[in-house]
Parts: C-alpha cells; structure tokens; sequence
C-alpha cells in the first residue's frame, strides 16, 4: 500500500516545481513551495498576511499554487467561513450540483471496532446523503487501532454502518480500505471520485478536521486538474460537531501544512522549516 500511495505521489508531484522562482515575495529569497507553506502558516498564527500569500503564489505563478492559496485564505483565513453542523444546520442547503460524493472521513478504531466520533461522523453522512439520494458516498480509513487482530478496516466498519444502521443502499458507497492518514485519504479516494466521474464533493468529517482535510483535497484536485484535466471541486462541508480527544488536533493547521508539504514533495529541508506539531498527526 505504502509503495503505490509513494507512486501515485510521485505522478502527481512530477509537474508541481518545488525549485526556487525568481522575484521573491520579501527581499532577494527566492520563492518555493516551501515558502508558500511557511507564510500560509504564519498568516493563520498573526506574524504574517495574506498578502504575502498571494505574493508568494503569484511568483510561483503556478495554478496548484494559486489554488492554494486562495482555498487556505478562505478557510483558515475568514473568519465569516462556516461550518455546517449535524443537528443545527440542515444538509439541504448545501450546493450540491453535478455528480456529486460525500467523501466521508475515518477515525482510529477502539478495539476493532468503531468509535462514537466515528459513527457521528457516518450520521452526519447518511443525513446528508439522504437528503441528496443521487449523491455516491466515498469512505476512506484502513485497519487502525491498537487491539484490532481481526484488522477491521475504518472504511469497512463505516459501510457496514451506514448500509445496516442508516438505511443507506450498498451500492452508493464507495470505499478506501488503506489510508492511515489525511493525506492518505485524499490520495486513495481521489482515485475512485475520478474512476466514478465525480464532479462535485462535500467532505465529512468532524469539526474540527474539516479545514485540515480539505486543505489536502483542494490541493489534490489542483494537481489533478493540471495533471490529468480532471478535477472534483469541494462545494460544500458538513460536520459531526466534536472537540479533539487528541491535544495535537487542535494544531490541525500546522498539520495540514505539513501533510500538505508531503504530498506536494517538498524537500527534507524545506518540510523541516514547517513547524512540527506536538505529538501525533493522523
């Protein structure tokens, strides 16, 4: 799995330039991705702007780069950007158009089996889901957890959950069996959304993940749009409303920026400017 998530990384990341550009956004220093990322980071913690984010992708004059950036600045960045919730916003107004998926996220399993977070994240999917019936549903999130030998899936336990507990029909969901992480995600489901001729996505997730792994998908629909003309734009978002168990999720942007600089294949050197988040990133 891990060699065939690498080549698929390595066909995408072929056309991304990571080499420097000239006419940097501060001084003489040259603009890289790398540099994108590190001033993304500094606008959201208040010792940078989103004019130099703007500067730095109009130097690197790239359109993954200008897509970025501009998806960084308005969910990171806005603080008018909302979030809709499972039991206070109804999935209805979401503008959901063209042949659509809800790309529904996993959390580590307890025991082998499904956490309440997950079974909130897969009700928030199958209300969405049915209010939208010709919407597929793409599951993503291997064999995780400590305790789990019969290596129960993420994504097998959330299928079984929405086809039996939620009513929803088999054949909708679509599923990812081996990402252990949001990157993972994004690169294993961004597979089949294309296999299926996936227009449009909603991602769903719990609140707190849902800027970090659309960071990542925004950013892989960039990449593919300038690698293969096939994209699946996000329009729209919808949460299971929850705090992190995990103290390092409350760090989801400098988890995004990092993730976001494995799948654009920076450097070692430049990923060790990203500031590293404490303890772990799932």
């Amino acid at each position: 799995m891990k060699n065939t998530w690498k080549l698929l990384l390595s066909l995408l990341c072929a056309a991304v330039l990571i080499a420097p550009v000239p006419g940097a956004a501060s001084g003489n220093a040259a603009v890289t991705y790398g540099t994108l990322l590190c001033d993304m980071l500094e606008a959201w913690e208040g010792s940078g702007s989103a004019e130099r984010v703007d500067a730095d992708a109009e130097a690197l004059g790239d359109e993954v780069a200008l897509s970025i950036a501009r998806h960084w600045k308005q969910v990171y960045l806005d603080p008018d950007y909302r979030l809709l919730l499972l039991g206070r916003d109804d999935p209805a107004q979401l503008p959901v158009r063209g042949r659509h998926a809800f790309v529904v996220l996993g959390y580590e399993l307890l025991n082998g089996g499904m956490t309440d977070e997950l079974k909130g994240r897969c009700d928030a999917a199958a209300a969405a889901a049915k209010t939208f019936p010709a919407s597929l549903l793409v599951c993503s999130g291997g064999a995780t957890g400590q305790n789990n030998p019969q290596r129960h899936t993420e994504a097998g336990l959330m299928k079984d959950y929405l086809v039996d507990e939620c009513g929803i029909a088999a054949e909708r969901v679509f599923t990812d069996e081996r990402a252990l992480t949001t990157a993972e995600n994004a690169v294993n489901t961004f597979v089949i959304l294309q296999a299926q001729g996936v227009e449009t996505m909603t991602l769903v997730t719990s609140s707190y993940h849902q800027r970090w792994g659309q960071v990542l998908y925004n950013a892989l629909s960039a990449m593919y749009r300038k690698e293969h003309g096939y994209s699946a734009e996000i329009v729209g978002n919808f949460c299971y409303d929850i705090a992190p168990s995990n103290p390092a999720f409350r760090q989801d942007a400098r988890i995004a920026v990092r993730q976001l600089g494995q799948i654009l294949g920076l450097s070692s050197e430049e990923m060790s400017r990203l500031q590293r988040p404490r303890g772990g990133s799932r």
